[in-house]
C-alpha cells in the first residue's frame, strides 16, 4: 500500500471520481458497460452537458432521459502537465488534461491516451474507449485512427 492506494490497493479516495451523487449515478451506470451518455432535455432538447446535472443549464427544466453518446469526438482544448499536482500521477508526467467536443456538442473533461503528450492537438479527432477500474469506469479518449 502507497500514500496513493487504499487498503485494497485502489487509488485513494480523492483520486476516485464520486460515484454517489444522485444526478451522476446512470452516467457512472452507463459507463460500467462501456456506454457513454449524457442528459438530453425533455423540454428544450439540448445536452445537460458534463457533469451530470439536476436541471438544464438552457431551460432549467427538470425533465430529462439519458441518451447514447456515438463516443466521436475532438480535442477541444488540452493543458500537458509536466509536473503532478498530485502523487498519485507522479508516474504519468508528463500526461495531458483534455476538454473533450463530442460530435453531438457535450464537452467533457478526460485524457487523451495511446499517444505521445506532443501529438495531442487541438481539433484532432478522437474516440472513446473505456478504463476500468474495480469500482468504476472512466471514459478516456485516443485519436481516431485510419480505417
Amino acid at each position: 500500500m502507497s500514500e496513493t492506494q487504499d487498503k485494497r490497493g485502489r487509488p485513494a479516495a480523492k483520486d476516485r471520481p464520486f460515484l454517489d451523487e444522485f444526478e451522476a449515478k446512470p452516467f457512472w451506470a452507463n459507463l460500467r458497460e462501456h456506454k457513454l451518455t449524457s442528459q438530453r432535455c425533455s423540454a428544450c432538447g439540448k445536452f445537460f452537458g458534463f457533469p451530470p446535472q439536476l436541471l438544464c443549464p438552457h431551460c432549467l427544466a427538470s425533465e430529462h432521459k439519458w441518451v447514447p453518446l456515438s463516443g466521436k469526438g475532438k480535442v477541444y482544448s488540452f493543458v500537458t502537465y509536466h509536473r503532478a499536482w498530485h502523487p498519485a500521477y507522479q508516474d504519468k508526467v508528463p500526461y495531458n488534461v483534455s476538454l473533450i467536443e463530442t460530435d453531438e456538442g457535450v464537452r467533457m473533461v478526460s485524457n487523451v491516451i495511446d499517444c505521445p503528450p506532443e501529438a495531442v492537438k487541438i481539433g484532432m479527432p478522437v474516440e472513446v474507449v473505456y478504463e476500468d477500474f474495480e469500482e468504476y469506469t472512466l471514459p478516456k479518449f485516443r485519436p481516431v485512427r485510419p480505417a
